[in-house]
């Protein structure tokens, strides 16, 4: 583990840590696109598989103008929020409840990310790294967006959900 003497250091240890969450979502993601039932979901799955592999060159760019690499630990949060959604996707059932576990896990994935780009974006802004702090502000934007897309599908299937309960009372 490294040595932590400045908010520098912090930061780069905050960026490798976003970096390895990433790379492991861009071997996630796919499984939870083929694992969904629903379409939207398959595709809003799909098209954030596309923002995360950007979002692993912008970290890649942030190392460079930080003179650091952002590989070189592993996130054993992501690690463990990932095989949540492993546990999801094994579930069998009717396939709307289990698209909705499946957001739930890709919600907390969602989550955890935004709270890493949060405290790097803080401590960029500290060190005055404003190059820095723009490319993790469009990471999180992406995210918090991620999010969103997700809860409006969750609505949609609840609806559908809620129907089929009404029709069987």
């Amino acid at each position: 583990m490294a040595e932590k003497q400045s908010v520098k250091d912090l930061l780069e240890d905050e960026i490798k840590d976003l970096y390895s969450a990433e790379k492991q979502l861009t071997k996630a993601i796919p499984k939870m696109a083929k694992g969904s039932h629903d379409a939207a979901l398959a595709t809003a799955f799909t098209k954030h598989l596309k923002e995360t592999e950007g979002q692993v060159a912008r970290l890649e760019e942030v190392g460079k103008l930080l003179d650091m690499k952002p590989t070189g630990k592993k996130c054993e949060g992501m690690e463990g929020v990932i095989k949540e959604g492993a546990e999801a996707l094994a579930e069998e059932g009717e396939e709307t409840i289990l698209d909705l576990g499946i957001i739930g896990a890709g919600s907390r994935v969602e989550h955890y990310e935004m709270a890493g780009y949060m405290t790097a974006i803080s401590l960029a802004e500290r060190l005055g790294e404003r190059d820095v702090v723009k490319l993790l502000q469009q990471s999180l934007a992406e995210e918090q967006a991620a999010e969103q897309t997700l809860r409006k599908i969750a609505g949609v299937l609840m609806k559908s959900a809620n129907a089929e309960v009404e029709a069987e009372a």
